[in-house]
């Protein structure tokens, strides 16, 4: 590590120290996104089978009550929708028919559960987009800094060139290095956020098919 900084140019320096900062940050970001949802994949599936597997409306509202997870937050506010409807506030919130409020109160929480989940993937996408530019410019730098140093002690000759330039390409290396990991992860979480919001908006339907049964009552 200490042989990786140790470079004449103070820019090329900073660069590399900008780049390690950079995959610290993937890594961490990555790790624990990768955490939250094994969690979140738990706790959706356990509500799932409590709530599947009740006997009734009712319990299915005490089930949605108690859970955990973002399938959970979709019941939760589904039903308390329906627990407004049913008090027939007079707001502009209300206006409209049941099924209509409903449903714009669960979109909404879809939306809401989805922007919650795409933190950290700006992130990601700005360093996978970024960190081989970094790079390229301590190389070029790097480059710049070799040639004027080669110019002073007026030797060309290829051991003389060889080593700083070599030097100064390592953070071009170092630049796509950190970038890939950061790519790869934003594919993968991008991925996974849709098949989590596929799997909210198909809840969010059989849910209103089932208050539609029950006639909007929560």
């Amino acid at each position: 590590m200490n042989e990786l900084f140790s470079t004449d140019s103070s820019i090329v320096a900073g660069t590399l120290f900008l780049l390690l900062l950079l995959s610290v940050a993937t890594w961490s970001i990555g790790l624990f996104k990768l955490w939250r949802q094994k969690q979140d994949k738990k706790r959706n599936r356990v509500f799932m089978d409590d709530f599947w597997a009740a006997r009734d409306w009712l319990t299915a509202a005490e089930v949605a009550g108690r859970g955990e997870g973002d399938v959970a937050r979709l019941a939760q506010a589904g039903f308390a929708e329906l627990k407004a409807l049913g008090a027939d506030r007079q707001d502009l919130m209300h206006t409209g028919a049941p099924q209509e409020v409903l449903e714009r109160q669960l979109r909404q929480q879809v939306q809401n559960i989805q922007r919650h989940h795409e933190r950290g993937l700006a992130e990601l996408a700005t360093i996978g987009s970024t960190a081989p530019f970094v790079g390229l410019f301590g190389t070029v730098w790097g480059i710049m800094h070799a040639l004027q140093n080669i110019g002073q002690s007026g030797s060309a000759s290829l051991d003389v060139v060889a080593g700083p330039i070599g030097e100064a390409l390592v953070a071009t290396a170092i630049g796509i290095a950190t970038a890939l990991p950061a790519v790869l992860a934003y594919n993968y979480f991008l991925r996974h956020l849709r098949l989590r919001v596929t799997e909210l908006e198909n809840f969010a339907l059989d849910f209103m098919r089932l208050a539609l049964k029950h006639n909007f009552k929560g």
